[in-house]
C-alpha cells in the first residue's frame, strides 16, 4: 500500500455511504492520531484497536445524527507521497468556513489546523475533513 492515510480516508467514505456503524483500518500511530482528532472535533463516536488472529486494527464508530445522515459529509486527501504540501502557519486554509477541520502533521506531531496557528507552527497538510 503506498498511501496508508489515503485508504483510511477511502474506508471512511465508503462505510458512511454504506451507512455502516463501524470500519475497520490497519493500525498505525498516523492513523490513531488521525481517529483521536476526529473523536475530539465529533465526526466519529469512538475508536478503538482490536486484535484477531496476531493482527491488529482500528475500530473505528461512525456517528450519525438521527441514524440517517453521518456527521462526516467529505473527507479530502491533501498531501499525497507524489506531491507533498506543506504550509506556514498563517497560510493554513479554512475548511467550509470554518465547519471543517484540516489535519496537519507538525514538528510537535498530528494536530488540527486550529491548533496549529495556535502554537503558531506550520507542517504538512495531510487531508480535510467537513
Amino acid at each position: 500500500m503506498t498511501d496508508p492515510i489515503a485508504d483510511m480516508l477511502t474506508r471512511i467514505r465508503n462505510a458512511v455511504l454504506r451507512r455502516h456503524a463501524f470500519v475497520l483500518v490497519p493500525v498505525s500511530k498516523i492513523k490513531l492520531e488521525i481517529a483521536r482528532i476526529l473523536r475530539e472535533e465529533g465526526f466519529i463516536r469512538h475508536y478503538k484497536v482490536v486484535t484477531a488472529e496476531k493482527k491488529s486494527a482500528l475500530k473505528i464508530a461512525l456517528k450519525y445524527v438521527d441514524g440517517e445522515e453521518s456527521v462526516i459529509a467529505g473527507l479530502k486527501r491533501i498531501s499525497t507521497p507524489g506531491r507533498r504540501i506543506y504550509v506556514k502557519n498563517d497560510a493554513i486554509p479554512a475548511v467550509c468556513g470554518g465547519l471543517g477541520v484540516a489535519i496537519l502533521s507538525t514538528s510537535k506531531g498530528i494536530m488540527t489546523g486550529k491548533q496549529s496557528r495556535k502554537i503558531k507552527v506550520g507542517g504538512e497538510l495531510l487531508c480535510h475533513v467537513w
